[in-house]
C-alpha cells in the first residue's frame, strides 16, 4: 500500500479494509471492487465482473467449532452469530469497514466452503501452482 500511495507501483488488488480509508481521503481512486456486484459503500465503483464476464474474488471470513461440537451448541451459535450480524449497530460498523455481513444456515456455509474448495482448487491446477 505504501509503494502504491507513493506511485512505486501503479496498481493493486488490496482489501477493502486495508484501502478503504485510503479511498475516503482521496488519496487512492479505486478502479474496481472484485465481488460478483457493486458494493453497495462505493456505489460509483463498477465490479470486475462487469468487464470481465463471470469474475469474482472475494474474501471472506468465517466461524467453526471442533468436530464433534453438540448439534445444539453449533445451532445456537449460528442463531446468536446470525442476530448479531443483522444487528443495525453492528451491520452499521461492518460497513464501515468494507465488510457485507452474510448471515448463513449450517448447511449452507458448508455447502460454500465446499464450493469455494473446490473453485480455487480448479485454478490452482490449471495454472500449475505449486508450493516453494
Amino acid at each position: 500500500m505504501t509503494d502504491l500511495l507513493a506511485g512505486q507501483v501503479p496498481v493493486m488488488f488490496q482489501s477493502g479494509t486495508g484501502s478503504l480509508p485510503y479511498i475516503r481521503a482521496g488519496t487512492l481512486r479505486p478502479l474496481a471492487v472484485t465481488t460478483a456486484v457493486r458494493w453497495d459503500g462505493l456505489p460509483d465503483v463498477p465490479a470486475v465482473a462487469e468487464f470481465v464476464s463471470g469474475y469474482e474474488a472475494s474474501a471472506w471470513h468465517g466461524i467453526g467449532a471442533p468436530r464433534g461440537t453438540p448439534a445444539d451448541i453449533v445451532d445456537r451459535l449460528n442463531r446468536e452469530i446470525n442476530a448479531a450480524l443483522a444487528a443495525p449497530k453492528m451491520a452499521a460498523h461492518l460497513a464501515d469497514v468494507a465488510y457485507t455481513p452474510v448471515p448463513t444456515t449450517l448447511d449452507d456455509f458448508q455447502k460454500f466452503i465446499a464450493d469455494e474448495t473446490e473453485r480455487w482448487s480448479k485454478v490452482i491446477r490449471e495454472a500449475n501452482i505449486k508450493p516453494e
